[in-house]
């Protein structure tokens, strides 16, 4: 054996000394989030975690390599030792238990989050495909459950809200829509036939675990008791719950995603029409377009058919893609133009503007 596969057998024995550590962390994480719980305090501890960042760094420090790998590794653990207590505190909570639950769409991707969701609260979860011939579809099976989620693409969605409005169905129903305008009829047809119906926008992807940081929209549409039965669902997660109303809803949604969304697809849309091969573009590549890049990368990877929903099926979103084409504009402009100054203007009025982010209104 050469020195330097002496070397890697090193490292390979470290690297499982090192795995066998991080679990037994998360041993002693589960322990924490139980007593955490028997004392009734909050999972999340900012403080600690304060303290845990700072004794890492000082460690790194002493032992001779860089705070910050040491501050990204921790942070790592953190949010690994969150995820665990918090799927402690929804198991622990057991808001399903003895209940039944049904996902129309829970071959999706965040059909089946709540699928995995929802089991986790001890619910019975049944799946169905609108393809399928599901219980929504016309199946004979009584929809006798204790919670419906519809997680199906909006254009299939409002037709299961209008059936299930015909059934009138006795549990709980709610729809995961990006957008609540083009649910509107089936929402409100759910409403007048008397059902408990409620519409939830999980701001986060499939691949979640930590809902720590993360949002979830609440939108009454006419019986708040359905609403509060949403949010006790999360109550025993660290999700930030927010109400809004339909229309304020969408309208921010156009901006939260939709712009977001355009601006990336703009980025890579450009990109590929530059002529400049992508392989050359990385030879000199500089931290603010890998950054941006990544992002770009990431959206471009996803499902498309639900993109060009958010972007075409939104009241408001042409709103803000004329906004998005003016501000290019106004760049372009500026710069053609020469004008510095303006150019000055334009970057500290969005620095105001993000500066503002937090700020009590």
């Amino acid at each position: 054996m050469s020195d330097l596969d002496h070397l890697r057998d090193q490292l390979a024995r470290i690297d499982r000394e090192l795995l066998e550590l991080v679990a037994r962390r998360l041993d002693v994480s589960a322990t924490i989030g139980e007593r955490k719980r028997a004392a009734r305090t909050p999972t999340r501890n900012y403080g600690q975690e304060k303290v845990v960042i700072e004794r890492a760094r000082a460690a790194a420090c002493e032992l001779g390599f860089s705070p910050r790998l040491a501050e990204d590794l921790v942070l790592s653990l953190i949010r690994s030792s969150l995820a665990v207590q918090e799927r402690g505190s929804v198991a622990a909570a057991a808001r399903g238990g003895g209940k039944r639950a049904l996902v129309i769409g829970g071959s999706g991707k965040m059909g089946n989050w709540f699928v995995r969701f929802l089991s986790s609260q001890g619910f019975e979860v049944e799946t169905a495909d609108p393809d399928g011939g599901d219980h929504a579809e016309g199946s004979e099976t009584p929809l006798d459950h204790d919670l419906i989620v519809v997680a199906t693409p909006m254009a299939a969605a409002n037709g299961i809200l209008e059936r299930l409005a015909e059934i009138g169905p006795p549990g709980l129903v709610f729809d995961i829509g990006s957008l609540k305008s083009p649910l509107r009829s089936g929402l409100a047809a759910l409403a007048r036939a008397g059902v408990r119906v409620t519409s939830v926008h999980p701001m986060f992807g499939p691949d979640t675990e930590l809902l720590s940081g993360e949002h979830v929209i609440f939108v009454d549409v006419g019986c708040p008791e359905a609403t509060e039965e949403a949010e006790a669902l999360f109550a025993s997660t660290m999700a930030t719950r927010v109400r809004m109303d339909l229309e304020s809803h969408d309208r921010v949604i156009a901006f939260v995603l939709g712009l977001s969304h355009a601006l990336n697809i703009a980025f890579f849309t450009a990109l590929a029409g530059s002529g400049e091969t992508a392989p050359r573009l990385a030879d000199v590549s500089s931290t603010t377009f890998e950054v941006q890049l990544d992002v770009a990368r990431k959206l471009a990877g996803e499902n498309p058919h639900m993109y060009f929903e958010i972007q075409s099926l939104n009241e408001y979103g042409d709103i803000a893609l004329r906004e998005l084409v003016k501000a290019a504009e106004r760049v372009r402009e500026t710069v053609d133009a020469g004008d510095e100054s303006a150019f000055v203007a334009l970057m500290s009025a969005g620095r105001d503007y993000l500066e503002s982010r937090g700020a009590p209104e």
